[in-house]
Formats: structure tokens, sequence, C-alpha cells
């Protein structure tokens, strides 16, 4: 299960959704629509706890609690008829089927994979929680385990410290000009909420994770709990998986190494600073620092007229580790993405034709490590197409045909670039 329960209204599990699908999420916390609460005997008495727990939430953390935050219950089935007419308000059909195209062209998602329909389900079958940065207000689903809702409530409770201290809805706005940079932004969000709940439960058994390596690493892996719990996030592809998740567990991890080095200071140093890729998130020392990602050329297609660019963006050191693992397991990822370096793609498309192409490039910090990722992106070719026929081959480059046309993968220096879906009859 994710972690400390169901995760809250922050996160949102598809990569990219991080811009155009950003705001679904963003309208799922400043919802609040009349009767959409559920007061009651049971939500007052849990809300009562807030007060207590977010002036302890101050203590460990020094951000000051400026105003009160009210709380109340809401539905599960309301978040998921306010999800489903949401993603028809904040994004068109296009932008659904450019950012589901992407995750296809990559082989990160089924042929027959729903994005829209997926992102609801998953969203609403793990909803425990989401605090509303607008309005100022949280809410708790009535769903949510008694055991689990004093954790989830000092959860929600460090995002309303958070907000009230570095403003989380100008933090998003600012983080939107780059795919991998919005994801470490929402790392920092939910990271140091996470963290900030697990040293409330520790504090409140005489522990601290100041001193507590062990402590960390349990909190940050709960995770891997719950199994048989929630059927639709066991079921999503491993990149729906692993993106819900890297915000709270490598996001707390994250805190936890700002927090070693900075203690208190460490908490705003993440909003006046914050990270701007999942590199530096996941080594805080690239954060420290102050290592950026590059941006490698797009390889050159030659595309006759009538192409026209669908969507573009960059991929992470994130991403690059799920596309490794989906395809070469979980030690070749550990292996080769630590040493991503920068990568930008786009899809252009032929209307006309029906024709999409994919351009890509990946840089990485040496020639050795653009090798090793080469030979797996070959091997990720021959998986996720269900024709491969070779046409050339040698050490550096491959060309052929796959499933969608025409394409050439190649290793020059430190960069691999891929060019895939040209028209097999144009050379």
């Amino acid at each position: 299960m994710p972690p400390a329960g169901p995760v809250d209204g922050f996160s949102y599990g598809v990569s990219r959704l991080r811009l155009r699908f950003a705001a679904l999420v963003a309208a799922l916390l400043v919802w609040a629509a009349p009767g959409a609460g559920q007061s009651g005997p049971r939500a007052q008495a849990l809300c009562g706890q807030a007060n207590a727990i977010a002036q302890d939430l101050t203590r460990i953390s020094g951000m000051k609690l400026r105003r009160r935050v009210p709380c109340d219950f809401i539905s599960k089935e309301k978040i998921n008829q306010f999800l489903n007419k949401r993603v028809k308000d904040v994004a068109s059909p296009e932008e659904i089927r450019a950012e589901e195209l992407t995750l296809k062209k990559f082989g990160l998602v089924p042929r027959d994979f729903d994005l829209a329909k997926s992102t609801v389900e998953l969203l609403t079958e793990q909803a425990a929680a989401f605090y509303d940065y607008n309005k100022k207000k949280l809410f708790i689903t009535e769903s949510t385990p008694s055991d689990t809702q004093e954790p989830v409530l000092a959860h929600e409770l460090s995002h309303a410290l958070a907000d009230q201290n570095f403003n989380l809805a100008r933090f998003i706005r600012q983080g939107r000009k780059s795919d991998d940079g919005a994801t470490a932004r929402l790392a920092v969000m939910e990271g140091q909420a996470t963290w900030l709940m697990s040293e409330y439960l520790a504090r409140k058994s005489g522990q601290s994770l100041k001193d507590s390596p062990a402590l960390v690493a349990a909190m940050s892996n709960l995770s891997d709990s719950g199994a048989g719990q929630y059927p639709i996030y066991e079921n999503a592809p491993l990149y729906l998986r692993r993106t819900l998740v890297f915000p709270y567990t490598k996001g707390m991890l994250f805190q936890n190494a700002v927090f070693q080095r900075d203690g208190e200071e460490g908490f705003g140093e993440v909003f006046r600073r914050a990270p701007v890729s999942t590199q530096q998130i996941v080594h805080p020392e690239k954060y420290f620092a102050g290592l950026k990602p590059t941006r490698p050329a797009l390889p050159d297609p030659h595309l006759p007229r009538g192409y026209k660019g669908l969507v573009g963006g960059s991929l992470g050191e994130l991403e690059h580790g799920i596309l490794i693992e989906q395809y070469a397991g979980k030690e070749r990822a550990a292996e080769i993405a630590p040493h991503w370096r920068g990568s930008i793609f786009e899809l252009r498309e032929n209307k006309k034709a029906r024709r999409v192409v994919l351009l890509y490039a990946a840089e990485w910090d040496s020639e050795e490590s653009a090798r090793a990722y080469f030979a797996v992106y070959r091997e990720a070719l021959g998986k996720k197409w269900r024709n491969l026929a070779v046409a050339s081959e040698s050490a550096d480059s491959v060309s052929g045909t796959g499933d969608d046309g025409r394409f050439l993968l190649r290793r020059d220096g430190a960069t691999v670039t891929s060019m895939e879906g040209l028209d097999p009859a144009i050379h």
C-alpha cells in the first residue's frame, strides 16, 4: 500500500499528468463545493484533535501556525464524481490523447490503456484525505480506517503549515515549466508532510527520526505493506505505481537528508530553493551541489511536410529508472539510472498520414553508462513491440521497423537517441 495508508490529494500517480493534469489535482485540492463536507459527531471528534496536532507539528518544524485549520469528512463517492467531472473540465480529449500516446510510445503502459479512466479509478481508491489550499481546509474520507485517521490528519496539517508559511499554490505554479521539476516539487511537499507525520508519531512513543536511521527507513518503506487492500493500485502498470509512491517515499528520505544537514531551517530551504529534478530528490548530495539536468539535442528525422508538434517534455531519472526496471529488472535500473544527466523528447504527428513519430534523446555521465542504457533500450524495443524487424545493427546503432513504423536507435558519445514511428517508405 502507498506510504502511511492511501495517498492524499496531492499525488496523482502518472508523471505525464504533471503539467496538463496538474490542474485536475489542483482542482481537487481547491474544491469545496457547498454540501461537500459531512459534518457530524464523528467528524467533529476527529477534527477536534487538529489544533493540538498542529501545535505539535509547529514545535517539530519551527513553522508558525498562523490560523486554525478547519477540517471535515467527505465521501469517496463525491470524490469520484468530482474527478470524473474535472477530467472533462481541465483537459481536452486531444490533450489526454497526447499524454496517453506518450506513455504508450515509450512502452510504459499497455496499448489499450485508458489514461483518464485509470487515473480517476486510482485516485478514488487511494484518496484518504486532501488539504484545500484555496479554502484553507482539509478533508478526510469517511472510509479512512480509524487507526490511520490521526496519522492522516498529521500529514494534512503538515501541508497546511507549509501553505501558511510558503504558499503552496504559488510553489506548484512555479514548477510547471519542467515535467521532472514538477515531480521534484511534489516530492518536496509530500516528502516533508510524510517526514513530519512520521516524526510526530515517533515522538509520541519517545523516539525521533533525528537519531534513528532505521526508523526513517521503516517509515519510508510503508508502501511495501498492505498487500491485497488496494487492487487497482496493485494491478496498475509499474509506471503508475512507482510515480504514485515516489513523492512520499523518496521525498521523505530527501527531506530527512536536508533536515540532518540544516535542521529546522531545512523545512523552509526546500521551498525557497526547490529541487529541479527527481535526480536531486533521489540523490540529495546533487541537490546540495546544485547539479542541474542537461538538455541534449533531439535527433533530426528530416520529416516531410505535414508533421506538427503534438507534445514534448523531459524524462527524469525517476522515469528512466522505471523504464529500465520494466524491461531489464530492478538490478539494472539501480546500476544505470543514477548515471542519467538529462533528456528530452517530442511527439510529432501527421494527422493526414495517421502517423506519430517519437523523437528522444538521453544524456548520461559517461560513454560506458550510455552503452549500458543503449543495450537496455535496444532490449525494450523488442519487448514493447509485437513485431520487430532489424535491418542493420552495430555496437552503437540499430535500425529497422517496429509496430508503428521505421526506427533508428543510436549512441553517440554519452548520448542515446531514438527516432520511432517513421514512415517505412521514407529513408
